[in-house]
């Protein structure tokens, strides 16, 4: 078939690798003027199935109201007048219950630890290169309350069988020795040996390269700007620079879905919320983390990638702003200066500052799969766990457009949930 695949970020490109080893031939249609460099391209950088679970949660809207005193708070709410955004955070709320939490957090396990095995094939396959590591990732306690809260964590883990361990204060120093210059005393730690890291939008631009010398087409500044539906089967995609008929389309647009998809019928509840990171060289002489640590207090992720450090975190909700605010790169660099002090985050020639806007659901799993209309196809919403999901919803979504039956359970990601 001749397949078109809305956005080269990296859930489209993976996309477009399964679909063209299916045999399809495959368009990628991209705004920007080259892959991953919009949402992918400064996410914290793990590929983290461990963690992968919903952002609504029990509690979290009563830490949300908390956290609005507070300007280097993990959340920021900046009302906007899109009415969509209250509804989405109506929808949040409703889904912060624990027989909701622990319904998603299930859905999100079982596609998290098939993308990673996906990603694992991929690049055995290909032999990509994208400063992978496989160490883990060390998620760091300050206080009892949140070492109790990864005690839980464990229970769920060991329900889902995923390989992990429980480590207290010196365990945690162990595990990750420059953490002995930290300014912060951590109470433990809970170390996910399973998980890696890896640059999100090196691994999509090597991927994207690859796939063009093999025979997919790359279609660069190239905006879409409208499906052209005809008796309820989708016939082709009109954009700026032409229009492309295909057999079939996956919209893999990130938060600019919903505005195409409206179009059409489609209302899904995607909504960005905002985060951000910096990046800086390590010198041999720098502080950072042997692999990567999750900071349960600052929500805040630190990652080595290759010879640099990248630390992302914060969640705004502000609309589709793509503003980098300095108070969100202050808060992600206050974390950084705590924990490893000796990393040059404060240098505005090392440190990049960047901002990304995550297409989030309100319940956490992404949609993947059919619509309404015969031949449009979903692959988004996955919030920030995209480089996590990213090959497993590219598989599975090639497998439903080549009419194959997916390899793992499709409940729950679909538009009727």
């Amino acid at each position: 078939m001749n397949i078109l695949v809305l956005g080269a970020g990296v859930v489209g490109t993976a996309c477009a690798h399964y679909l063209h080893r299916a045999g399809h031939r495959v368009t990628v249609l991209e705004r920007r003027a080259a892959p991953g460099l919009e949402t992918s391209f400064g996410n914290a950088g793990g590929v983290c199935p461990g963690f992968a679970g919903p952002w609504a949660a029990p509690g979290m809207p009563m830490k949300g109201l908390r956290w609005m005193l507070d300007r280097y708070a993990p959340l920021a709410m900046r009302p906007t007048l899109d009415p969509h955004q209250y509804a989405w955070l109506a929808a949040f709320v409703k889904n912060c219950t624990p027989e909701r939490y622990a319904r998603n957090k299930a859905r999100m396990q079982r596609i998290a630890h098939y993308s990673k095995a996906c990603l694992v094939a991929l690049r055995q396959e290909t032999g990509i290169a994208y400063d992978h590591g496989e160490g883990g990732v060390l998620q760091l306690f300050r206080t009892e309350d949140e070492a109790a809260g990864g005690r839980r964590s464990s229970a769920v883990l060991q329900k889902f069988g995923v390989t992990h361990e429980l480590l207290d204060a010196d365990g945690v120093l162990a595990a990750e020795p420059a953490l002995a210059r930290s300014t912060i005393r951590f109470a433990g730690g809970l170390n996910l040996p399973g998980d890696e890291t890896g640059d999100c939008a090196m691994f999509t631009a090597a991927l994207a390269a690859r796939l063009a010398g093999e025979g997919v087409t790359f279609a660069y500044e190239t905006t879409v700007q409208r499906l052209r539906v005809e008796r309820g089967r989708l016939r082709a995609v009109e954009t700026d620079m032409g229009i492309y008929e295909a057999d079939a389309v996956v919209v893999a647009l990130g938060v600019e879905a919903p505005f195409l998809l409206r179009r059409v019928g489609l209302r899904l509840p995607i909504y960005p919320v905002k985060g951000y990171s910096i990046t800086v060289d390590l010198g041999p002489d720098q502080d950072g983390p042997r692999s990567a640590v999750m900071d349960e207090h600052s929500k805040v992720m630190i990652t080595r990638l290759g010879n640099r450090l990248r630390a992302a975190g914060m969640a705004e909700v502000a609309g589709y702003d793509l503003a980098v605010r300095p108070d969100g790169i202050e808060a992600v660099r206050r974390t950084v200066r705590a924990i490893y002090p000796g990393a040059a985050v404060d240098s505005a020639a090392t440190a990049a500052p960047w901002a990304g806007l995550r297409p989030m659901t309100p319940d956490g799993p992404p949609y993947l799969g059919p619509t309404h209309v015969e031949g449009l196809y979903l692959n988004i919403g996955h919030g920030s766990n995209g480089w996590t999901q990213a090959c497993g919803t590219g598989r599975i979504v090639a497998d439903i457009v080549s009419g194959r039956s997916p390899e793992i359970d499709l409940e729950g990601y679909g538009l009727v949930r």
